[in-house]
């Protein structure tokens, strides 16, 4: 929960805002500021406090504790121009809130964190559990001094200018053991444990044999990614307690799968409970891995018998894939998630213009693999071994990724060693719809009229269907110096179904600076106007010119009905 806290009408105005925009993130402390503070500080994760910030430094300093249990705390001035990170700036969240913020309310988010100021992420923000001096490996990175990476097990990291040697060292490890003066050590979730419990197992005693497994396997419980069972034992107690003591979920998968997985220590028992001769190995190794402690059970003080069961693998580290639309161009048309993607990757994959766009974005250290038109399949092979080689990968397109971009051919080549993660961005499509006013107001359809992996025989169908469908169509890749025909012959294909007034758009290099639109006619559109930057949407029987926009009714009556277009 986020705490709000202002003092005056200016900041409260700014404040009411945020809870709007937040309702289910902000709480909001009225009373007397002080009071307000220290109520937030015990009770809500973060605070954003619009107020000075030297009245803010006095009310939080006899509250402070440990930087590592205090909330982050984002300041705002009362005109809502800044939003300052003022306390817990990485375990806190305050960076990254301070962002969001900014976003919200217009403000300009203020980062002083050294690591952010100079781009690089900082090791207590990569999402694992770390251990050691953070601080001085941190100071380290940043004044050029040689800190090694020493990598037991692979996991994508953002880039960090590692170096083979140093005097620091930063430990990529599952295992357990106290980080050395000048080291710290991340932590990755690669143990997966499995688990079998009777009914009724006390979490205490499952608890204890997943430690005492560990511990006597010199592993770290901080590296437990989740724990696995039957579906017959989703809702034992005490596994789902456990899950909950070790903050990790209880993942479960039926009988059948389970027993299809060859263990090497099968058993009758859990053959007759619930259907498989193995719960705890076989849940662990279901998704591959390494077993690196086979089925062993727990031990009671009373001398009954067993109740819980474990098994530990590891499995390997998964590269990273992200498929990143670009949007159309203009950079406020970049989303956060997209930009967070590239701040993300250590490798980044795309066409050189489109890296050109986006070159400012990358963390120093990024290594940039581009090259030109044409070798889409190429930058597909090469996104998708890197993210096998262990790296975190942003591959990159225009409009949306997944739209006449590069996510069909990724996708094609990737299997399932790898995580893919698609990130959506605005298309051409959408971006001159906005231009132009409401085209796509009713059901639409985009078409690409390239023929270099299409036979036109099949896209000439595509826009005959479309045609007799009554669709607007937007087509993409209209017309090239070696293509020149193909937009006459389509848009001929809808005048057979349209009237020469149906209102066309034309949008060249959509929400760009050098980007031009118009809105015409079916009848008067000259196609040697056209060229592959350019997106043309011609509309439907029931599109209208009103006041030079194209619009398309949702459906409903349409009000001019009888009017001539204008």
């Amino acid at each position: 929960m986020i705490g709000l806290i202002s003092a005056t009408a200016a900041g409260a105005a700014a404040r009411d805002r945020l809870a709007v925009a937040w309702p289910d993130r902000t709480r909001v402390y009225d009373g007397p500021v002080g009071e307000a503070v220290r109520a937030a500080f015990a009770e809500c994760d973060q605070l954003v406090c619009f107020l000075a910030t030297g009245a803010v430094v006095r009310l939080l300093a006899p509250l402070l504790g440990d930087k590592a249990a205090d909330p982050g705390v984002v300041c705002v001035d009362e005109g809502g121009r800044f939003a300052v990170s003022l306390l817990g700036g990485h375990g806190g969240g305050a960076n990254g809130l301070a962002r969001e913020v900014g976003e919200s309310l217009g403000a300009e988010p203020v980062v002083t964190t050294a690591t952010d100021a100079v781009g690089l992420p900082g090791l207590d923000t990569l999402g694992l559990p770390y251990e050691g001096a953070v601080a001085a490996v941190s100071r380290a990175l940043l004044d050029g001094a040689p800190v090694a990476l020493e990598a037991e097990v692979a996991w994508p990291l953002p880039p960090l200018p590692f170096s083979a040697r140093g005097e620091y060292t930063v430990r990529l490890t599952d295992r357990a053991g106290a980080p050395g003066e000048r080291e710290v050590l991340l932590r990755p979730p690669t143990l997966v444990v499995g688990v079998g419990a009777s009914r009724g197992a006390p979490v205490e005693e499952v608890v204890g044999l997943v430690e005492e497994a560990l511990r006597a396997a010199g592993l770290s419980a901080r590296s437990v990614a989740e724990l696995a069972t039957v579906d017959a034992k989703s809702g034992e107690p005490g596994l789902v307690a456990a899950a909950e003591r070790f903050g990790v979920p209880l993942v479960t998968y039926s009988a059948d799968e389970l027993a299809a997985v060859e263990v090497p220590n099968p058993s009758g028992a859990p053959l007759a409970a619930v259907g498989t001769p193995s719960v705890a190995e076989a849940a662990a190794l279901l998704r591959g891995g390494e077993l690196l402690v086979p089925k062993r059970k727990s031990e009671r003080a009373d001398g009954r018998p067993a109740m819980a069961t474990c098994a530990v693998v590891r499995r390997p580290g998964r590269g990273r894939l992200a498929v990143v639309g670009l949007g159309p161009g203009a950079r406020d048309l970049l989303t956060p998630r997209a930009a967070a993607e590239l701040r993300r990757a250590s490798v980044l994959v795309g066409l050189d213009q489109y890296v050109d766009q986006i070159r400012d974005l990358l963390r120093p250290g990024t290594r940039v693999l581009e090259s030109g038109l044409g070798a889409e399949e190429e930058r597909a092979r090469t996104a998708v071994a890197e993210a096998r080689a262990g790296h975190a990968v942003a591959l990159i397109g225009s409009g949306d990724a997944g739209v006449y971009a590069m996510a069909s051919p990724a996708l094609a080549e990737a299997s399932d060693d790898i995580d893919v993660v698609g990130v959506p961005g605005v298309t051409a499509a959408l971006a001159a719809g906005a231009i132009l006013g409401a085209p796509l107001g009713h059901d639409h359809v985009s078409i690409s009229l390239s023929d270099l992996h299409t036979p036109w025989e099949v896209i000439e169908r595509r826009v005959r269907a479309a045609a007799e469908s009554d669709l607007v169509v937007t087509f993409y890749n209209p017309r090239s110096r070696g293509r020149d025909w193909q937009l006459p012959k389509a848009l001929a294909i809808l005048g057979g179904h349209r009237e020469p007034g149906t209102p066309v758009g034309v949008v060249r290099n959509a929400s760009r600076p050098d980007g031009s639109s118009r809105v015409t006619t079916l009848g008067a559109l000259d196609p040697a106007t056209v060229d592959m930057m350019t997106v043309v949407t011609v509309g439907n029987t029931a599109t209208r010119n009103i006041a030079g926009r194209m619009v398309t009714p949702r459906g409903y009556r349409w009000q001019g009905a009888g009017e001539e277009a204008r």
